[in-house]
């Protein structure tokens, strides 16, 4: 099941992303704009197009998740074979993908800390930028 997801999903979303598919819904925009007249702007017109951007919207918000999990998954990964292959990197990183936001937050900020106290560099990247902009 999985595979076959992936596979539609990739399909459609790379299709989306298609100049022509953005034509076409423009066009299809376009025709039913311009049929208001025709239909009197009546409530089944004004229905057509909200149902049908609804349901696509819907869709696509289950596509694009899945693009950007396998995305983020396929960086994460190597990533992970950038430190394990590095001599100098800490292996400990390895996988803090899967810790809760607050503890990488933890140590996102006690790495910024380490660099700061190590290189005797600004310790965060915004003290950085008010440094260079006390600068100018």
């Amino acid at each position: 099941m999985d595979r076959i997801f992936t596979a539609i999903a990739t399909r459609i979303a790379s299709a989306a992303g298609q100049p022509l598919s953005f034509a076409l819904a423009l066009g299809l925009i376009l025709v039913w704009g311009l049929t208001g007249p025709v239909f009197q702007y009546s409530d089944t017109w004004q229905l057509i197009i909200n149902t049908g951007t609804t349901i696509i919207t819907f869709l696509m918000v289950f596509l694009i998740q899945n693009s950007q999990n396998r995305d983020a998954a396929a960086m994460q990964a190597k990533l992970d074979e950038v430190i394990r292959a590095l001599d100098s990197a800490r292996e400990q990183f390895i996988g803090i993908e899967h810790r809760s936001a607050g503890e990488v937050e933890e140590i996102r900020a006690a790495l910024e800390k380490e660099v700061g106290e190590e290189e005797g560099k600004a310790a965060t990247a915004d003290d950085s930028v008010e440094h260079v902009l006390r600068r100018t």
